[in-house]
């Protein structure tokens, strides 16, 4: 994906242009459009599934690290690292399922979805093909070609109805086609990356016997974790290391604020029923 970073917005981001390889001829046509190239295509595929894995790494780590580090830091001031303990890890695997249940869903949901717009499209094509060519010129209208120029690519691609088709689904729809294999991969890679993140902060529960200094050890773990995650979550995405900074600081302030108003609740609650 390719970004666009400056000084005064280092979030800013660009969305992915599609290539389109064009050869210019001297026969009958004068522009023949052809698809990429099969090693292109794998890598882009290739590419596009490393960003989706990316991307349910980091909802995945970064759920995981901040909601089962807020309900233990809540149950800590209880005393008891059992209950830390039997409640961390009841969350944890719930919290797991739940999280590759979502992405599961949230994948087959979208895989449907495309199909059935595709399969809408490819109808439109077929009975009302007057209508679907002057989308094509919408959209190239939009790219600032005019109809005149475009008239030889618009005729070119109308002769492939299947192109036609993911032409309109690519740039009038703007939907990307969805990977067979994605909702299981995404499912996996979201659950067991939500549960990676929620044991980190629970080691010392396991290790130390008092549940005081176990917190503090969990707490200076987990802020080390989070600056660490949120840098690294951001320049990945942005090569920027103004935006990994800020990145850092802001996955920490929301793991911070979640861990303190859990403690405070629960806190506040036990000492009322004392």
């Amino acid at each position: 994906m390719t970004h666009l970073t400056n000084e005064t917005s280092p979030l800013l981001q660009v969305e992915p242009a599609i290539e389109r390889s064009i050869s210019y001829q001297s026969n009958h046509t004068p522009y023949d459009v052809r698809p990429l190239h099969p090693q292109q295509c794998k890598h882009e595929e290739c590419h596009l599934d490393y960003s989706d894995i990316l991307r349910d790494i980091i909802i995945g780590f970064s759920d995981g690290l901040t909601v089962p580090f807020a309900l233990t830091a809540g149950l800590s001031s209880l005393g008891s690292a059992k209950v830390v303990i039997i409640a961390g890890l009841a969350e944890l695997f719930s919290g797991m399922i739940s999280m590759g249940l979502g992405a599961y869903l949230a994948a087959v949901t979208e895989r449907d979805a495309y199909h059935s717009q595709e399969g809408k499209k490819t109808f439109a094509v077929k009975n009302r093909p007057a209508d679907e060519r002057t989308g094509v010129y919408d959209v190239l209208e939009k790219y600032s070609v005019s109809r005149g120029a475009a008239a030889p690519l618009v005729d070119e691609l109308c002769k492939n109805p299947q192109e036609w088709v993911r032409f309109m689904m690519d740039f009038e729809l703007k939907l990307e086609k969805p990977n067979v294999h994605r909702a299981w991969i995404s499912a996996v890679t979201m659950g067991l990356s939500y549960f990676i993140g929620g044991l980190i902060p629970m080691i010392p529960y396991f290790v130390m016997d008092r549940v005081r200094e176990a917190l503090f050890v969990s707490i200076g773990i987990t802020v080390a974790v989070l600056l660490v995650f949120g840098y690294v979550k951001n320049y990945v995405a942005i090569r920027n290391h103004r935006a990994g900074v800020w990145g850092a600081v802001q996955t920490l302030v929301i793991g911070m604020l979640a861990a303190g108003t859990s403690y405070a609740i629960v806190r506040g609650l036990d000492s009322k029923d004392a």
